[in-house]
Formats: structure tokens, sequence, C-alpha cells
């Protein structure tokens, strides 16, 4: 196969795999805005509740407007294309492991009766992914990818800081927690030193 092929081949791969998994939060927010009374933001994570745990996996896929979602997917086709493009495989061990830890950690320290919804844990996982991958991996081409994002995207670290009521700093670091883990989860085995 030529290497155009290839290349042409892995590039409709990632976009049939990140373009469904967008796809799937937009036609959620389209269904959520035409049906009457059909709000699927309670769906989202209910700190300490432990009957809607599954709000930890639904949460990243529901929306509360067009706006909101909009936010999110710039982002997530930037940052989403550059892992899955690195490989398929990372991008969703990154994406479940942000997703579960960024739910976590909002379902356990996120305010008391609110919901939370939204794929920003998502965004922020895959930032701290690309950003500190080359410095587990050590690999050139990792360590380019993190540089550029940390010029391009650096100012975003400063979302996992309290700043406005309603959005949710809690989502913002701990799925920046999940994605710097998955960083090193990805990187070489540390090696034991004889002594």
């Amino acid at each position: 196969m030529s290497p155009n092929k290839t290349a042409s081949s892995r590039i409709q791969t990632v976009a049939f795999n990140l373009g469904g998994f967008v796809g799937l939060m937009w036609l959620l927010e389209l269904v959520n805005s035409i049906t009457p009374g059909g709000r699927f933001d309670r769906y989202g994570i209910h700190p300490r509740n432990v009957q809607w745990l599954q709000g930890i996996l639904i949460a990243p896929l529901l929306h509360s407007s067009w706006g909101h979602l909009i936010a999110n997917t710039v982002p997530l086709l930037i940052f989403g294309g550059l892992i899955a493009l690195q490989s398929l495989g990372d991008f969703w061990l990154v994406t479940a492991l942000v997703i579960l830890v960024s739910g976590l950690g909002v379902w356990l320290i996120g305010p008391t009766l609110s919901v939370t919804i939204g794929a920003s844990g998502l965004v922020f996982g895959y930032f701290g992914f690309l950003l500190l991958r080359g410095f587990f991996e050590r690999r050139l081409s990792s360590i380019l990818v993190s540089l550029g994002v940390g010029f391009f995207y650096g100012g975003l670290i400063w979302g996992v800081l309290p700043s406005d009521p309603h959005v949710s700093w809690q989502g913002h670091l701990f799925g920046f927690l999940g994605g710097t883990l998955a960083a090193r989860l990805s990187g070489p085995s540390p090696k034991i030193a004889n002594r």
C-alpha cells in the first residue's frame, strides 16, 4: 500500500472515530432541544449521590446549550485529533481514563445539590495528556507535540482553578489529572537502578 493511501486511510479512521464520538454529543443535544420537556441535563453527575453514579459516564456527552457544546467541540476535535493521529488506541484509553477520573473527582468534591455536565473535563484531560506525554514518553514527535500544545494552549491551565461558580473547576482539574495519569501510563516503564 502506498504511503498516501496509508495516510488517507488513517485520517479516515480517525475522522470516523472522533467524528462519531463528537457527533453523538451533537445528536444528544439536538434530541434534547427538540423534545418537549426532555432535558437530559439531569442525568449528569450528582456529587456524592450513589443513585446517580451513572452520571459519571453520561455527563461528558451532555451539554446545557448549543453554545456550551460548540465551546467544547473545537478543542475536543483539535486535542482528540492530535491524540488519535498518533494512536487510536491511546485516544480511546485516554478518553475512558479521563472520563472516569474527572467524573469521580466531580462526584467526590463537587458542590452539593449540583448537577455537572459537559465535555470540558475531557478537554482538560486531552490537554494534560498532550502537554505531558512528551515528558513521559521522551520521543521526539511527542516532545514536539507537547511543546506546540504548551505554546498555543498553555493558558488553558488556569481553568483548573476556581473562578466562575457556574463552571466546574473540579471537572477541569480532575480531567487534567486523568490526562496526566494517561500520559504516565502510556510512557515507558521506569527503570529500576541497581545499587
